[in-house]
Parts: structure tokens; C-alpha cells; sequence
């Protein structure tokens, strides 16, 4: 049985795309209509054919949802959620797949007072951003974390649970606060980390653009690919989960201020030390499943 007939996806760049590519694989019975804000964007959809429909309008698009899923930038949220209020059915689940949770919950629920909210974040994604980048396997074996509030229905949080798992997802269910520090470790740091880093090679005055890109290792490569998400949806991310961000950065620079100083004492034993820790780490996310063990990151070098 499906958990859901009729599903819109408001935002049909990566994450949206993928979606309905992937309920398009896995509920072909499923009708999808999608729509999002770039009209360039919604002719591109329908060109590319992975929606039933394409709505010109937020409240067009959700008059027949019982799934509405929002995967527009976290700051859209409440602009997006205001647009569709006057035609949202009383019996369709609100969801979304931002990757803060606090706040979007409480725009959603200023916007929609009577809806029935269950935020989801599918911890899935790649550099690329636009309707062309969708694939239905995004979210094989990758993580989705439901952040039900406190008066959500059972059975309402199993049906967007059952909806995710048709995706391949796996589900983690989460306090919206916890999910926001753990996110703040796990993916908002390093995006702002990555971000400087890259910033920082393309200021440099005694190393020229040329030389940054032409003598990229691993290590700065890497960095690169994160700082090429979306600009949009991270400026959102940073503002709207802020809090979060800010404790883990505080503890970042504490932290990174401790190695200046074992780098300047010549203090060899403490770098190895956290070197060591650090390795362990990785070798439990690939045991996770969650990354490629193969050498170079699994890159083909043919």
C-alpha cells in the first residue's frame, strides 16, 4: 500500500528532483505534481518529464496533496508555506528536507497553525545543483532524521517514515534542537569551513588563482566540492540554524588554537595523538556505510 497517492514537491532542484525521480522508480502509481518559483526552471521540468503536472503557483500545485514536500531554501520556508495556505486540503502532511529543523518547524507552524507538520531532513546531496542533477538513488542507504513536534500523530510521522523508506532512506527519529547541534557538527562546520579555506587560497596575494587550481591535492580538492553547494541554500542554513553554528564554531576555534599551539611548541606526540583519533573516526564512517573505502575516494582516474 502506498503511503501517499498524490504527493507535490514544491522546489524542483536536486533534492526535489530526486524525490520524484525516486517516486517514479519505487511508487509508480504515486501522482506527482511539482512546482517551483523559476519559471525557467518549470519548463525545464516539463521537458524532463519526471512530474505529472508542473502548477504555475504554490496553492495550484497542493489543491489535490495529501504529501506536500518543501524543498526550497530554509529561509523560503515561511514565504512558500504562506502562499499555499488557502489551498492546502486539511488532511495533507506537511513535510520538508531542510537541513535545520528549529526554525523551519516554527515558520511552518506560524504559517500553517492547523496543519499537520512532520519536518524531515534526508542527509543526502551532491555538488550539483538544478532539476538536471536529480537521480533515484540519492537516498539509498543514506540517512533521513524525522523531527516530529511534540503533538504530531503516529501515524502520521509512520506514513512520512514509510514514504522515505520507499526511497531506500534509512530513519532516525530526533528532538529538532539535537538535530540542529548534531547537523551543526556534522555538515554546517565543515561547509564553513570549506568555504574559508577556498576563500582564503583565492586571496592569497603571493600564490596566484593559477597556482591554487593547478596544484589542487586531495585535501584542497575536497574542500572545493563542498564550497560548490548551493549559495542560496547555505546563506539560509547559516541564518536560520545561527545558534548552533555559533557554539560549534566557538568550540572549533578553541580547538584549532590548542594545534596552533602544539605546531609552535614542537608538541609531536599530542598532534599524533589527535591524528590517530581522527583516523578512527574516518575508518568508522566507511564501516558505517556511509562513505567509499576504496582508495582516492573511489575516483576513477581512467
Amino acid at each position: 500500500m502506498l503511503p501517499f497517492a498524490s504527493i507535490t514537491i514544491i522546489g524542483l532542484g536536486l533534492i526535489g528532483s530526486s524525490i520524484a525521480h525516486g517516486v517514479k522508480a519505487s511508487m509508480p502509481t504515486a501522482r506527482i505534481t511539482g512546482y517551483d518559483a523559476d519559471p525557467s526552471v518549470r519548463a525545464r521540468v516539463q521537458e524532463l518529464g519526471f512530474c505529472d503536472d508542473v502548477a504555475d503557483s504554490a496553492g495550484a500545485a497542493v489543491i489535490d496533496a495529501d504529501l506536500v514536500l518543501l524543498c526550497v531554501p530554509v529561509g523560503a520556508m515561511a514565504a512558500i508555506a504562506a502562499d499555499m495556505a488557502e489551498d492546502l486540503p486539511e488532511d495533507a502532511i506537511i513535510s520538508d528536507v531542510g537541513s535545520s529543523k528549529g526554525n523551519v518547524i516554527a515558520s511552518l507552524q506560524a504559517a500553517l497553525p492547523r496543519a499537520r507538520i512532520i519536518p524531515a531532513h534526508p542527509v543526502a546531496g551532491t555538488e550539483h545543483s538544478g532539476p538536471d542533477a536529480g537521480f533515484a538513488t540519492l537516498f539509498n542507504d543514506r540517512w533521513c532524521i524525522l523531527t516530529p513536534p511534540d503533538d504530531a500523530q503516529e501515524g502520521d510521522i509512520e506514513r512520512v517514515r514509510a514514504f522515505w523508506e520507499k526511497l531506500g532512506a534509512n530513519i532516525e527519529i530526533m528532538d529538532a534542537k539535537h538535530h540542529d547541534l548534531v547537523l551543526a557538527v556534522t555538515s554546517h562546520l565543515p561547509h564553513l569551513i570549506a568555504y574559508t579555506i577556498v576563500g582564503t587560497a583565492s586571496d592569497l596575494e603571493d600564490v596566484t588563482r593559477s597556482e591554487v587550481i593547478k596544484y589542487s591535492a586531495g585535501g584542497f580538492r575536497d574542500f572545493t566540492r563542498i564550497a560548490a553547494s548551493d549559495p542560496t541554500m547555505w546563506r539560509d542554513v547559516f541564518m536560520s540554524n545561527k545558534d548552533a553554528v555559533l557554539e560549534m564554531l566557538q568550540r572549533f576555534s578553541e580547538d584549532l588554537t590548542a594545534l596552533q599551539r602544539a605546531i609552535r611548541w614542537d608538541k609531536g606526540d599530542e598532534l599524533f595523538d589527535l591524528f590517530t583519533k581522527t583516523r578512527a573516526i574516518r575508518r568508522r564512517i566507511i564501516e558505517e556505510g556511509q562513505d567509499d573505502a576504496a582508495p582516492d575516494f573511489g575516483r576513477s582516474h581512467e
